[in-house]
């Protein structure tokens, strides 16, 4: 990798600052992942209104069923997906953490999703929504839930029409996963990689006094030097507060805090052993500005890789169905769902770091195997949908 071929990532992962401080609340970052998460859920209701809208025909009356229904499954998708994420990520990753602080749970601000516990959450939520019918008045607040007719669709079919909105809100939910600059890859020397350097920035501008001494962290890459053990050389412009400092306490707080900061954040930046920090000073308009050199880790944007394949297998999955729509075999969307984004699921692991410390002894980590059962079921509902010769059953 030369010098050009890296990208440095500081995007900042909040959106927006809720401050209710004066009501005694607090302050609440609102994120872009956040955004992405319900961006997610919304787009794909409109894209399950348009399949199911389809599929009613030119009936007026079944459209409006169809809406009923759509709205209530989406529910049922919303709930699963959170719970099931968030419980899956507890059982399979951090299970004693937990149970010894189970209110930690409920905290989903510090993070912590899986996306197999999810999955088989949506399972045993649809088969609940497919084997359960209730008789309920319309208009009535339950029937947010539970509506009167589920059109005729089998199981396989509710699982089916699901599957295909599935990728589009794991493309988008990946792609929040970057913005936060989270489930980082392995370090790289490839022509894509990136420098994920928000963690450095947040340690360096954090103030929760208001007199801090640094106003803005930027980086560029520095053409001017060679790779160092593998680690691609960039530079870090530090703007100081306009405050009377003095240029001694300015380098003092470079030489003592700054560098700190960049021995810690090593997972991101490459700072040699009793390497003394390199640095220059300079001032304008009366504030001082740091120029730090230092190397950064370029790693796999592996949520960039399961983003874009998520997408492309949305739009394959809405293309099988569009050519047939209820003459679609039940369960070959949903078998084709499992097998390929789980496969590839897999194989991206390859490109990731360990998510807990027990991993690391592992030959395969704990997504690969629990993407093996995922696998193995998608292929058999292939199997399934292929031989059962009942095809358009719905209504």
């Amino acid at each position: 990798m030369n010098t050009l071929s890296f990208i440095i990532w500081n995007f900042d992962p909040t959106f927006f600052t809720l401050d209710l401080s004066g009501i005694g609340l607090g302050v609440f970052p609102i994120r872009w992942y956040g955004l992405f998460f319900a961006l997610g859920f919304l787009l794909s209701q409109q894209v399950m209104f348009y399949i199911h809208k389809k599929e009613a025909g030119t009936d007026l009356e079944k459209q409006k069923i169809a809406e009923k229904y759509v709205e209530s499954v989406t529910i049922y998708l919303i709930i699963a997906t959170i719970v099931g994420a968030r419980l899956g990520h507890v059982l399979f990753y951090q299970p004693m953490d937990y149970l010894a602080n189970p209110l930690r749970i409920l905290n989903l601000r510090e993070g912590g999703l899986a996306s197999h516990g999810g999955g088989i959450a949506i399972f045993f939520a649809l088969w609940l929504f497919s084997k359960y019918r209730f008789n309920i008045q319309e208009g009535s607040i339950r029937s947010l839930f539970f509506i009167k007719f589920n059109r005729g669709y089998t199981y396989p079919q509710i699982l089916d029409r699901i599957a295909i909105v599935v990728g589009l809100i794991g493309a988008l939910i990946r792609f929040g996963n970057f913005t936060n600059s989270e489930i980082v890859g392995r370090p790289t020397n490839s022509d894509w990689g990136v420098v994920f350097a928000r963690q450095a920035t947040d340690a360096l501008t954090y103030d929760p006094t208001g007199n801090g001494w640094i106003e803005e962290v930027d980086y560029r890459k520095d053409d001017s030097r060679e790779l160092s053990d593998g680690n691609v050389p960039i530079l870090v412009d530090i703007t100081f507060k306009k405050k009377p400092f003095e240029e001694k306490s300015v380098n003092s707080f470079l030489e003592s805090g700054i560098n700190n900061v960049f021995a810690r954040e090593s997972e991101y930046f490459y700072e040699p052993a009793s390497h003394k920090l390199e640095y220059s000073l300079t001032q304008q308009n009366g504030q001082f500005i740091a120029t730090i050199s230092t190397f950064g880790v370029a790693r796999q944007p592996s949520q960039l890789y399961e983003s874009f394949s998520s997408l492309l297998i949305f739009i394959l999955l809405f293309t099988v169905w569009n050519k047939r729509k209820m003459k679609t075999p039940p369960g070959l969307l949903f078998g084709l769902l499992m097998t390929t984004m789980f496969i590839l699921r897999f194989s991206y692991e390859f490109t990731k770091e360990n998510q807990v410390a027990f991993e690391e002894g592992m030959v395969l980590n704990m997504g690969q195997w629990l993407s093996i059962p995922f696998v193995m079921a998608g292929i058999g509902m292939i199997v399934y949908s292929l031989k059962n010769k009942n095809y358009g059953t719905g209504s």
